[in-house]
């Protein structure tokens, strides 16, 4: 399969697909948790949406990344929870249904600041000879990768409960098996230069990951949350939707040396996933 096929059309359809198969989990109830969890929802949304640039932003100034590597991490950085942070959620025993509308909310605010976020790190980090995100196209673009597979998810699930309930397992586990293909893809079109790049980028995208689910667990704990909100908190703040960050870095700007400290993250937190879930488990059980 030639590069261009994969970042053009197999890399959006599969993640359409795997977005279509959280909006089989989702009911319009998860939006109104808005009204029924506005601390823990406004919580998770500034870690999500504020926090986590300005931490990727200071990571990168403290480590001296530039360039590519900077402009991958920011992102990342700047895209939301996926459906990996709900079963990570459900796995840790945290709250499932405040991590599902916190993905929700913030797939649809994330469609408008991604290309701000993006085309400001393109600027600042030297990188104006690529290819910069043009506002309302992307915000199409991401919209028809994102909200439109998530909202026809929805729609069978309201129109086709049982079949949708059929589909759940399958739908997540050929989304599993896109999202591995697609690290996978993303690492081997570098692998000449990988050594480099996770010396590089591993560091800090270990580091981002590791900060953004203590601060959003302390923070939550300092707003005085339920033990399960806290743990929600903190890996909607910590788990990012990585197959997004590598679709806006290959097929919006067509950088492939972008997409590795996003796909390095991406198989760096399922390590501290699984701590997370041990941890959890433990503390549950102690």
């Amino acid at each position: 399969m030639q590069d261009s096929i994969l970042t053009s059309v197999f890399l959006p359809l599969a993640l359409a697909f795997i977005m279509l198969g959280m909006g089989l989990t989702l009911t319009l109830k998860d939006f109104k948790n808005i009204v029924v969890y506005p601390k823990a929802i406004i919580l998770g949304l500034f870690t999500q949406i504020i926090l986590l640039p300005v931490i990727g932003f200071t990571l990168i100034q403290f480590f001296g990344l530039s360039g590519t590597m900077a402009v991958g991490l920011m992102i990342l950085a700047a895209c939301p929870g996926g459906p990996t942070s709900n079963l990570i959620t459900h796995l840790s025993r945290g709250d499932t249904a405040l991590s599902i509308s916190l993905t929700a909310v913030s797939s649809v605010i994330t469609v408008a600041t991604i290309p701000l976020i993006v085309n400001y790190s393109i600027q600042f980090f030297g990188e104006e000879g690529s290819i910069t995100l043009p506002i309302g196209q992307t915000i199409v673009q991401i919209m028809g990768v994102t909200i439109i597979p998530v909202s026809i998810g929805m729609f069978l699930k309201n129109r086709f409960p049982i079949l949708s309930l059929k589909a759940d397992k399958p739908v997540r586990m050929a989304s599993a098996i896109f999202f591995i293909l697609i690290i996978l893809a993303a690492i081997l079109k570098e692998r000449e230069s990988l050594p480099d790049f996770f010396a590089e980028a591993g560091p800090v995208t270990l580091l981002l990951n590791i900060l953004t689910l203590l601060i959003g667990y302390y923070l939550a704990k300092a707003f005085f949350l339920p033990r399960a909100q806290q743990i929600s908190i903190a890996i909607e703040s910590g788990i990012q939707n990585g197959t997004l960050g590598i679709m806006i870095a290959a097929t919006l700007l067509k950088n492939s040396e972008m997409t590795i400290p996003i796909a390095i993250y991406s198989l760096l937190m399922f390590l501290t996933a699984a701590v997370v879930i041990f941890l959890s488990k433990r503390n549950r059980h102690g």
